[in-house]
């Protein structure tokens, strides 16, 4: 695979993981198809084992996503501008500080964005828990999972 065609396939996941954050965007799926095609084109042992794992845990979030509560953002009185903040703060944070980077970076980015609106630690906080409430455990369950698939798939690109 060239590299245009490697860069092509990083800027479609990217476009997967911001499509976690948005609302009615299939995210996940994205992400799944970019991996799907990158594999498609190396036709490596590697690279069908980063679909076959990729496959396997996107159905496994699927499969365990109607046990979370659904998204309400409309229930927690952040703004939209927070919760894209965070999501990317989370994106960034999961790559500065591999795999529990994008956690921190998501709640972190939340809570910052919280205070500097509100401008008290104590509103911040119970703003944080009503975001976790109405949206953040799904966006964040998804959003570590596609991450997961992309972090994957960026080691097997270096490795070979």
């Amino acid at each position: 695979m060239g590299v245009w065609q490697l860069i092509a396939v990083g800027l479609v996941i990217l476009l997967g993981l911001v499509g976690v954050l948005v609302p009615g965007v299939p995210g996940q799926a994205i992400v799944w198809a970019a991996v799907l095609w990158w594999a498609l084109t190396e036709r490596t042992t590697a690279a069908w084992g980063v679909l076959i794992g990729a496959t396997a845990l996107l159905l496994l979030n699927q499969a365990l996503k109607p046990l979370l509560r659904p998204r309400r953002p409309r229930e927690s009185d952040a703004p939209r501008k927070t919760l894209m903040l965070g999501g990317i703060a989370g994106i960034v944070g999961f790559f500065v500080l591999p795999v529990v980077g994008g956690i921190v970076g998501y709640v972190g980015a939340v809570y910052g964005a919280e205070r500097l609106r509100l401008g008290s630690g104590g509103a911040a906080r119970a703003s944080l828990r009503s975001v976790m409430r109405a949206t953040g455990y799904s966006v964040l369950v998804e959003l570590f999972a596609s991450l997961l698939v992309t972090g994957t798939w960026l080691v097997a690109v270096i490795r070979s």
